[in-house]
């Protein structure tokens, strides 16, 4: 966690739409995508298979506003076979940024 909001209100759990900005590189430094730099956001459901596993994993108990690292193995990113850009066995890092969770407001528990 590089940033987190104070107070944090609700956190990210499957089923919400997470609203994020994100920069990913390989081990070695090489950006290889950048949803700041393309100036959209990347939406998608988590917990349903939509992400890589690091993700899916790594996104969950996050405050709209926080800011993580993320340093993903194969395993869990693109395995063996890797993708586009990505060599098959690369390390991924992740500067991630959850702007919004889109389908959800606090409950009055979570206030």
């Amino acid at each position: 966690v590089t940033h987190k909001p104070t107070p944090c209100v609700f956190l990210s759990q499957k089923g919400d739409k997470l609203s994020m900005h994100y920069d990913g590189r390989l081990s070695t430094g090489k950006e290889f995508d950048s949803s700041r730099k393309r100036g959209q956001p990347f939406d998608f459901v988590i917990g349903r298979g939509q992400v890589i596993k690091g993700w899916e994993q790594g996104l969950l108990d996050m405050c709209p506003g926080e800011k993580r690292t993320l340093t993903i193995p194969s395993d869990l990113g693109y395995g063996s076979r890797g993708v586009g850009p990505i060599p098959g066995g690369a390390t991924l890092v992740f500067d991630v940024e959850l702007l919004d969770i889109k389908n959800r407001k606090p409950t009055k528990d979570e206030l």
